[in-house]
């Protein structure tokens, strides 16, 4: 079995917008299209959970 590699949020955020970059210039060609939109929005989801997480903490930290 496969270990997922964990990804930081620095990580996740520069790979989304190498992905934004290719879908705006045009570069990604039909096939790719579909790839690239899951790969987004599985990226969009770790950033948003790792905000969500930093903001629990310091909620809590603040409490």
């Amino acid at each position: 079995m496969s270990k997922k590699k964990t990804i930081s949020y620095q990580e996740a955020y520069e790979e989304l917008q190498a992905i934004s970059e290719q879908l705006e210039s045009g570069e990604a060609n039909i096939d790719q299209l579909t790839d690239l939109v899951k790969r987004a929005k599985a990226l969009v989801k770790i950033c948003q959970d790792k905000l969500r997480s930093t903001e629990k903490e310091l909620n809590e930290e603040n409490e």
